[in-house]
This record gives structure tokens, C-alpha cells and sequence, in this order.
């Protein structure tokens, strides 16, 4: 399960987003610090393929895939010193997959804290740039010692080789982030070789990025001029303007109601969906389904992925033992209308240990161990 942790000024939103993509459960109050511990929840991910999947096969059980989200409060300038509650913030999210900038961009004199969004990227980068220079500066030595000491060790010399690099860089104020191309970052394809390197070592800048613009209901219309600036300054990285006070209104309601508020509201499918297709973007997930009477369930995998790798997601056996996988496009298979009419009318195709695995496509594993 991918998480994702929320970072941004108090009174930024990040609590309002929380609630708006995990239904609920975190304080959001007008005043700083009202977060003094991190909130942690999981949100089923919507998936209307998976849902009409389910209904094809009569499945008795669905398993969407899930995502999880950690609001860790408010960082303030000084953070990285300990300013406010930063460094037990900050240790909340060292372990994220990805890092979502939440940065406020509309005015209200009852919430105190500036309406910059330009400035709260300023200030949330500076901390996080901060303490990761000084993580990379009290382990930087002790590498080194190390590698004087083990010369033949490849592994560890390419460490403190990224380590200087680190060291160069944040302590001019770079994020690592800017400082190299991601690339695909979990399967090593096109990655800087620096961040293999430095993946144990959990920075907090060494992670994809993007960042949720926090706007008002009176600038929805405004919302692609408000994200220019921002995605101006972060090239590359996903903004998804949103009013999140409005999303976590409607994350409270269900069904019809909910729809009818985000259609009369303009604000398309709602909070959940635009995140987590953005969030999966970043970090190049795709999505494989299985469907049966017993079960439909949705599964994710990286881009790039072979058949054995996305058979291993299920269980370590199916990619061990491994033979073949039986594929077919979701929408191929609704059309058809069961799996044995799919096998009946030759439309399965079968495929081996070198097919890279397509989103969308339902799939069952052959394998033997």
C-alpha cells in the first residue's frame, strides 16, 4: 500500500484534505497546531472497472486497492531546529512514498497564516532541505571512515559518493528532488544513480513530489491561473488545485447526495479520484484486476512490470513457481460478458515471463512450485 505524507504551514488545509480523501477522523481547526499528533488513514480506491467486473462474475467479495494518507501537522519556519512541533513532524514522514505539498492559496481573516502559495513552498522546502543537511552531515564521516576502511566494497564507496553529492547540494538549499531527475523511480529505469544509493538513508527530499493547491469556493474558476505560478516553480510535478473545504464537506455525505453536490458545485468526480489518479501518476502505479464469483479485486503494480512480477503482488509462489498468465482487457471481458465465454471465443491471450503487464488488464496466473 503506497503512502503519502501531507506537509504545508499551519492552517494550510492538510487536516481538511485528510478528511476530504479518508472520509474523516483529523481536527481541522483555525489555529496553528491543532494536529499535535500525525493522523494515518486508508482510503478504498474508487474503480468503476473493478465494480462492473464484480457484477459480471456475481463476485461475493470485492477488494478494491487502498491507499494511505498521513497528515502530519503544521510545520513552521525553524522546523528543522525543533521550532513548533518540527522534527517529531518531520520524523513522521521519513518513510512516505511520496511527499504532497499542501499549500494555501486563498485569504480569510478568521484563518490566520499567510495566502501564498508561493511562499508556503518556499518555507516547507527550506525545512525539509534543512533537515535532511543535517541527517546527510552527521553520517556523512561515519561512511567515509568506513569506506576507507573496506576499499574493495563497490557499494559502500557509491554511497558516500552520493552522500557528497547530497551534502553539495542541499547545503546550497537544493532539494534533492530538483537536484536530479527522478525517473521511474521504483523500478530503476532512467533513475539517477544516486538514488539507489541513498535510499536507506530515507531523506526526506530524496522522494517524488507534487502538491495540492488549497483554493477558495470563490476561485474555483481561477484554478488553472492560481496553479500556473506553482507548477512554474516545481517543473514536472503534478498541482491539483483544489477547495478542499468543499471536498471535505462532500466526503461526509454518500451516494446521490454526494454526487449531486460535486455536479452542482462543478467539481467533477470529487477529491478522492483526482488525487489518487494524480498520486498514482507520480509514481507510476498501474492497476491488474482478477475477477471470479468468489472474488473481484483490484491489484497494483509498477509500470514496466513483467507477468511474474504482478503475479508476485498476489503471492510469492505465483511468481516463483510461475508458467503463464491468461489476459484479457477489462472491457473485452464486459463485452463478452463471462471468463468462459472469453476462453470459448479464443479472445484470452496467453502470455509469458516477458509480458509487461497492462493497466486494466484481468488476468489469471498459471504457476506450479
Amino acid at each position: 500500500m503506497e503512502r503519502f505524507g501531507f506537509v504545508g504551514l499551519p492552517n494550510a488545509g492538510k487536516s481538511s484534505l485528510f478528511n476530504s480523501l479518508a472520509g474523516g477522523g483529523a481536527l481541522a481547526a483555525p489555529y496553528a497546531f491543532a494536529t499535535t499528533d500525525s493522523n494515518v488513514g486508508v482510503a478504498r480506491v474508487p474503480d468503476p472497472r473493478l465494480d462492473a467486473l464484480a457484477e459480471m462474475s456475481g463476485s461475493k467479495k470485492v477488494v478494491p486497492t487502498t491507499t494511505e494518507f498521513i497528515d502530519i501537522g503544521g510545520l513552521v519556519e525553524g522546523a528543522s531546529k525543533g521550532e513548533g512541533l518540527g522534527n517529531r513532524f518531520l520524523a513522521g514522514i521519513r518513510e512516505v512514498d511520496a511527499i504532497v505539498f499542501v499549500l494555501r492559496a486563498f485569504a480569510d481573516a478568521d484563518v490566520p497564516g499567510p495566502a501564498d502559495p508561493l511562499e508556503h513552498l518556499r518555507i516547507v522546502e527550506t525545512e525539509l532541505t534543512l533537515a535532511d543537511l543535517e541527517s546527510v552531515e552527521s553520517r556523512i564521516n561515519r561512511r567515509r571512515k568506513a569506506s576507507r576502511s573496506q576499499p574493495s566494497d563497490t557499494a559502500l564507496a557509491d554511497e558516500v559518493a552520493a552522500l557528497e553529492a547530497a551534502l553539495e547540494h542541499l547545503a546550497a538549499g537544493t532539494p534533492l528532488y530538483r537536484a536530479w531527475p527522478l525517473g521511474a523511480v521504483f523500478d530503476g529505469s532512467d533513475e539517477h544513480p544516486h538514488r539507489a544509493a541513498l535510499r536507506s538513508h530515507f531523506l526526506l527530499t530524496d522522494k517524488p513530489v507534487m502538491a495540492v493547491l488549497n483554493i477558495g469556493d470563490d476561485q474555483l474558476d481561477a484554478a488553472a491561473e492560481l496553479a500556473a505560478p506553482i507548477e512554474a516553480e516545481l517543473p514536472g510535478a503534478t498541482v491539483l488545485p483544489l477547495c478542499v473545504q468543499l471536498e471535505a464537506e462532500a466526503a461526509q455525505l454518500t451516494g446521490a447526495e454526494r454526487a449531486e453536490l460535486l455536479e452542482g458545485l462543478g467539481l467533477g468526480e470529487g477529491a478522492l479520484e483526482r488525487f489518487v489518479a494524480a498520486a498514482h501518476g507520480l509514481l507510476g502505479l498501474r492497476t491488474f484486476l482478477t475477477t471470479g464469483e468468489k472474488e473481484s479485486r483490484a491489484w497494483t503494480f509498477r509500470a514496466g512490470w513483467r507477468a511474474p512480477q504482478c503475479a508476485g503482488r498476489i503471492h510469492t509462489d505465483f511468481e516463483r513457481g510461475f508458467i503463464r498468465a491468461e489476459v484479457i482487457d477489462w472491457a473485452e471481458l464486459l463485452d463478452l460478458g463471462s471468463w468462459s465465454a472469453a476462453r470459448d471465443a479464443g479472445r484470452l491471450r496467453v502470455e509469458g515471463k516477458d509480458y509487461p503487464m497492462r493497466d486494466g488488464d484481468v488476468v489469471e496466473f498459471r504457476f506450479n512450485v
